[in-house]
């Protein structure tokens, strides 16, 4: 009787805060012709909680795209990024691919192949290396950020074009930005891929060696990639995949950035991701969810981040469900989003921090366990540090192992750790 008190007085201050947190950060609330009466009473509109379209008609997919293959290329055109120390020919595609539901969508994939010619052996190597875009508007993926200069990850990626490699960087969240959603990133990035290697006029080749990286919540996409491709994609040669800081397992967040501590706006923000592309949950919310859903809709990461300082917000307080994490939808979701169901073929590298808060060394640990049983090739190595601190020093390790899956060094069968 306490907890159920303490939960509705929480829901009731949920509502007002809502809506001041978007009036403190300077966030409009949604374009609506009575938006103060749509946030008192939502309209319950689905079609209200997903972001608003950028108004670029090249993002639309040409009619019947669905009965291409996945992985065939829709459109493409030039586009720049920048500031890189390395000249590129840049080339945006938009990519048929499928959700987490094996629905087809359009993707979009920034390529970029360094000028300089590729001295061999081989065909160049590709590296689909996948941003942390952990954000919900459009405006916060790499094919915007990338030509306008404000990709925080561009260090990562001018790393390895130094080392002469082609990068893609793929929206892997889909057109509907299903932040935390990871099988649809897994068929994104496997999907960009195909599109790239098998676009001669872009100077790759389907036998390629491809590596495929992400932290945090870019090894969302790289983990599923590297799951999801030997029944998605086994045509690819991937060679490596490395993955660091990676949500595995939502349960264990439940325990970890829930209403905890700053991180948890973010994990507010990920159910809202999720919900877009498993909509089943959305019946779920109660008003303070929608007004939640309609309010943060376009936001990116420096938008969502400050919230969990201010007022850690359970997820519960978003629904008047009662133990609403037990029903049984919400249980078929978790297990939908949660890796670990079949191994990988291609070595993986996983790192993680031995202080990490946020997202615990157990997930890392865990998925580590059951790839290595079904048989996959893994490499774990724990490092001293927290989330922020090791998406920087675990950087130079696990981009040198991938140099080497990259160049043909083979990996001792079985698993290891430090």
């Amino acid at each position: 009787m306490l907890l159920s008190r303490r939960l509705h007085l929480v829901r009731a201050k949920v509502a007002g805060l809502i809506v001041a947190l978007a009036c403190g950060l300077g966030v409009p609330a949604p374009v609506a012709a009575d938006p103060i009466s749509d946030l008192q009473n939502p309209p319950r509109d689905p079609a209200a909680l997903y972001p608003t379209p950028l108004g670029d008609r090249w993002f639309d997919a040409p009619p019947g795209f669905e009965n291409a293959a996945p992985g065939t290329v829709l459109s493409s055109r030039p586009a720049s990024v920048g500031p890189l120390l390395t000249p590129v020919a840049t080339t945006q595609l938009l990519v048929r691919s499928s959700d987490s539901k094996d629905r087809p969508i359009p993707v979009v994939t920034t390529v970029m192949v360094p000028l300089t010619p590729w001295p061999g052996p081989g065909a160049r190597p590709v590296v689909a290396y996948n941003t942390a875009i952990d954000s919900l508007g459009l405006t916060c993926v790499p094919s915007w950020t990338l030509p306008r200069g404000s990709e925080i990850e561009l260090a990562a990626v001018q790393i390895l074009l130094a080392r002469n490699y082609a990068v893609i960087v793929t929206d892997h969240q889909g057109p509907h930005q299903a932040y935390a959603a990871g099988r649809i990133s897994g068929h994104a990035v496997l999907d960009s891929i195909r599109a790239a290697v098998n676009s001669p006029w872009l100077g790759l080749a389907p036998s390629s060696p491809i590596g495929i990286s992400g932290y945090s919540g870019g090894a969302i996409a790289a983990g599923w990639a590297a799951e999801l491709a030997p029944t998605y994609a086994p045509e690819l040669n991937i060679a490596g995949v490395v993955m660091g800081g990676a949500p595995v397992d939502y349960r264990i967040l439940l325990g970890s950035m829930n209403g905890k501590n700053m991180s948890s706006s973010l994990f507010l923000a990920a159910t809202m991701g999720v919900a877009r592309e498993y909509t089943e949950l959305i019946p779920l919310m109660n008003d303070n969810g929608w007004r939640l859903g309609m309010i943060a809709k376009d936001w990116c990461l420096a938008a969502l981040a400050p919230p969990g300082v201010v007022a850690p917000i359970p997820v519960e307080a978003l629904t008047d469900v009662p133990n609403v994490v037990d029903t049984p939808v919400v249980q078929q979701v978790l297990a939908a989003t949660r890796m670990g169901g079949q191994a990988p073929t291609a070595p993986v590298f996983i790192y993680q921090g031995q202080q990490e808060i946020w997202i615990p060394r157990e997930g890392a640990e865990r998925l580590f366990g059951e790839w290595c049983s079904k048989g996959a090739r893994v490499r774990l190595e724990e490092l001293v540090g927290e989330h922020l601190i090791v998406a920087l020093s675990g950087l130079p390790s696990a981009f040198d192992w991938l140099n080497d899956r990259l160049a043909g060094k083979p990996v001792a069968p079985g698993c290891s750790t430090n």
